[in-house]
């Protein structure tokens, strides 16, 4: 659970933002006392308009944070945000993000948030916002050391130690998509590497493979539904794809020997096949004394971004 400040009245509130490459989501996170579950409410959620650039991606983003933060019943303890892209550790920044979301790397994220509401900001990539939430409240309540993988268009990860996200020098610790696959040797990684897990194992990997191989334009869930008639090739990639993650999982295993992994994600949604294909590769990498590590689904769904982002800012505090 979160470490409130010592002089801190309840019931306490924080502001949540979860960034997201088509929607911002904005709630206040309410904790009754130190001990208590958080209760997400009031959520409100606006179109990102990514397209239209960082700047107005941010100034949507105080706009919701503000409005919300005038709207509670007391005055918030800060303002927490999880949000798609590369987040710089020490400043807040949006230290990188990808062509999805044009303009958003470099924008003052946590800077422009305290300077338009006059509240302390703390800011986490979104994966690891997500982490934070289910680890502390979710599927990986009570473990001490934990690691998710979000397999959706792209692959992310976190990982949370003692019950504490691991940000790394930078803030980029847990970026498990662009760990090296060989089941993805030779394919182009949207990073402008080559062989990364995400070119096998993410949503758009997935249907990047799927077209090169038919020339037909299907949606990772179309792919999944002919894997499950074992349909050509897609029941090909779908396995490949699950056997590509399990193996990056057992390989983070072999260096911090996780209690859990939670995953979330559409890729979850594969099907059985993928599932026993991820496990099949998992145990493949991994000493049999592992082998019966917990490999979950997340538990909070849309609330765990939100509730990790407001635990994120009470720990800064």
């Amino acid at each position: 659970m979160a470490t409130f400040p010592a002089n801190c009245e309840f019931p306490a509130r924080v502001v949540a933002i979860d960034v997201g490459g088509t929607k911002i989501t904005g709630s206040i996170v309410r904790y009754d006392s130190a001990e208590a579950e958080p209760v997400v409410e009031d959520s409100r959620t606006v179109a990102t308009e990514a397209m239209k650039g960082g700047a107005s991606v941010l100034d949507k983003i105080c706009s919701l944070a503000c409005n919300l933060a005038a709207c509670a019943p007391s005055s918030p303890l800060g303002i927490g945000v999880g949000t798609a892209g590369r987040v710089d550790a020490k400043s807040g920044d949006i230290a990188y993000a990808n062509d999805l979301m044009p303009g958003w790397g470099g924008q003052p994220l946590a800077s422009a948030l305290h300077e338009r509401s006059g509240l302390p900001a703390a800011v986490l990539n979104d994966v690891q916002a997500y982490a934070v939430g289910e680890a502390r409240w979710g599927a990986g309540r009570g473990a001490d050391t934990c690691i998710m993988i979000a397999a959706g268009t792209g692959v992310g990860g976190a990982v949370i130690a003692h019950g504490r996200i691991v940000r790394g020098k930078h803030g980029f610790a847990g970026e498990v998509g662009h760990m090296a696959s060989s089941v993805a040797t030779g394919i182009p990684c949207a990073c402008g590497g080559s062989g990364h897990l995400e070119g096998v194992a993410a949503g758009s990997g997935i249907e990047a493979r799927f077209f090169e191989a038919t020339e037909e334009h299907l949606s990772g869930a179309e792919i999944s539904a002919l894997a499950a008639k074992g349909e050509q090739p897609a029941r090909r990639i779908i396995k490949e794809a699950g056997f590509a993650l399990g193996q990056a999982i057992a390989g983070l295993t072999n260096i911090l020997d996780p209690d859990i992994v939670i995953l979330s994600g559409s890729v979850v949604k594969a099907g059985a096949e993928w599932r026993a294909e991820l496990q099949r590769g998992f145990d493949s990498q991994i000493p049999a004394i592992q082998r019966d590590l917990p490999i979950v689904d997340a538990e909070l769904g849309g609330a765990a971004p939100l509730i990790g982002a407001a635990e994120n800012l009470i720990d800064s505090l």
